[in-house]
């Protein structure tokens, strides 16, 4: 087997910024077409490479190239068994692991769909999972798909669906020095922080998962001058919430908690500035469920959002699973150990080497 710590570093040193990723899309299309039990096919910056053994069910193994900006972090380095540098954890070293079962895996129990995809980290618009969707569709057929995002080897089932709310609210303007003569939107907005600040989300177990909803206010802005009372004040709030429930129901239950504090008649507006659908775990379909027999430690869900719901609402079951401590994502030290890298790759061998059935 390759050294997969030195595959991650490897793959580190290969910039790939988002919109930057064709000198690696390039790398991994050069090895993955050097495989002769591989079809494989490229578009734009995505590459996909399959097996065709006629087998009876198909996973699809998808990880995206593409980083966050670097952070004096740009160079790998390995340090014993850890391997340091952008994109260590998010998610070159699930694209390792991929890369090597691709090119060690000749003969799985189950037909393989290996995804490297573009885009990732930035709007949805740009993904490269989307660009295949409406290009190339049935390159994504299949029956089960893992991502290979940071789990730190633990199988992260489904995701929380995620959306954003601005809340605009109005008030009139007046000198500072006679302020009873307006009304400050700045100040109207602090029920609604007070709302957030004391929010208690749901935490729903799904299929013997636990999801934790939450609501933050992310962004405020407001204000016109050091002497003016403000007569607009602008708020933006991030909703995650679990997979029992739909956006639209999750727009409800915001709305529900900031009852009282906005006045849509009087001019206040509340607008859905973008939100994406969550997964259900699913982790009881066969695939995937042999996966977690493979990983040998209990599921947890998934906080965060990730293209599991993409697969999800193409119908395809999807879970997380990838070596990297989620918390190290995006950070400047961000770092992968060896121990993860060979957990995850052993588990996949493991699954690939049953039977679906």
């Amino acid at each position: 087997m390759t050294d997969l710590l030195a595959l991650t570093a490897e793959l580190v040193d290969i910039p790939s910024v988002s919109h930057h990723e064709q000198a690696l899309a390039d790398h991994v299309e050069s090895l993955l077409r050097a495989v002769p039990w591989l079809e494989v096919e490229r578009l734009a910056n995505n590459v996909v490479a399959r097996t065709d053994l006629g087998r009876p069910a198909r996973l699809v193994l998808a990880g995206h190239l593409d980083t966050v900006p670097a952070n004096a972090n740009e160079r790998a380095r390995i340090e014993g068994d850890v391997c340091w540098g952008l994109g260590a954890v998010d998610m070159k070293a699930g694209c390792a692991v991929f890369l090597e079962l691709a090119r060690t895996m000749a003969e799985p129990e189950v037909d393989v769909t290996y995804v490297f995809y573009e885009c990732e980290e930035v709007a949805s618009r740009f993904s490269g999972l989307r660009a295949l969707a409406a290009e190339r569709p049935a390159l994504l057929d299949a029956d089960a798909a893992v991502l290979g995002e940071p789990t730190a080897a633990t199988i992260e089932a489904g995701c929380q669906g995620t959306l954003r709310l601005a809340l605009t609210v109005r008030g009139e303007r007046a000198h500072t020095a006679r302020p009873w003569k307006g009304r400050n939107a700045i100040h109207r907005l602090a029920p609604v922080l007070e709302r957030c600040a004391s929010y208690a989300g749901r935490r729903p177990v799904l299929d013997g998962c636990e999801f934790a909803e939450a609501l933050q206010a992310v962004h405020v802005e407001g204000g016109v001058a050091g002497n003016v009372v403000p007569d607009e004040a602008r708020v933006v709030l991030n909703h995650r919430f679990a997979p029992d429930r739909s956006a639209e129901e999750a727009v409800a239950q915001v709305r529900e908690v900031l009852d009282g504090t906005v006045d849509e008649a009087g001019g206040d507006r509340v607008e859905v500035v973008d939100h994406a659908e969550g997964a259900l775990p699913r982790l009881t379909h066969p695939l995937l469920a042999r996966l977690v027999a493979a990983a040998g430690s209990p599921p947890r869900a998934k906080l965060g959002w990730t293209d599991v719901s993409f697969f999800t609402a193409r119908g395809v079951p999807a879970t997380n699973f990838g070596p990297g401590d989620p918390s190290l994502a995006h950070a400047a030290d961000e770092r992968v150990e060896r121990a993860e890298l060979e957990s995850v790759y052993a588990a996949l061998t493991a699954l690939l080497r049953g039977r679906p059935d």
